[in-house]
């Protein structure tokens, strides 16, 4: 084959520094369209954004690319954006560590109804709860000694 094809799926959740509720109403499309910039740049895809106050998630299509270093230029870029937005959004940072699930084809619509059900599904269930529940659905075991700081 004369060339290298690759679509990897990837549910990417992370939040705000110590979960502090920074990401209001008003800057979530503006921050999720920017997100979207910069995963285009990286020669990726958003297929969908959504979260609450304090976290998101992105379901990304991704080809030959680190997603390590993808979620590290997302959350740098994004981070320095949303701190030129408002004098309001000078403390913002993302939380150092992600959560990066790979999904098959046939999810994507599962996946895809999870994400836009975020603020409607944590009326019920704090991040920590699913979270945890996450990891366990996708088989990642995690250190809760090290996940939350």
């Amino acid at each position: 084959m004369p060339q290298s094809l690759v679509k990897i799926l990837v549910h990417i959740v992370f939040s705000t520094k110590d979960r502090e509720n920074l990401i209001a109403p008003e800057i979530e499309a503006l921050l999720f369209g920017y997100i979207s910039g910069v995963i285009t740049n990286k020669n990726a895809r958003l297929i969908i954004a959504s979260g609450t106050a304090d976290h998101i998630h992105l379901l990304v299509s991704i080809g030959r690319i680190d997603i390590g270093k993808l979620i590290g230029d997302i959350k740098r870029s994004s981070s320095g954006w949303m701190k030129l937005q408002d004098p309001k959004y000078a403390k913002f940072y993302w939380q150092r560590g992600y959560g990066a699930f790979s999904i098959g084809q046939s999810q994507v619509a599962t996946v895809t109804q999870y994400i836009q059900n975020q603020k409607e599904h944590h009326s019920k269930q704090t991040f920590k709860e699913e979270f945890r529940e996450l990891c366990i659905k996708y088989g990642v075991e995690i250190d809760e000694r090290y996940c939350w700081g």
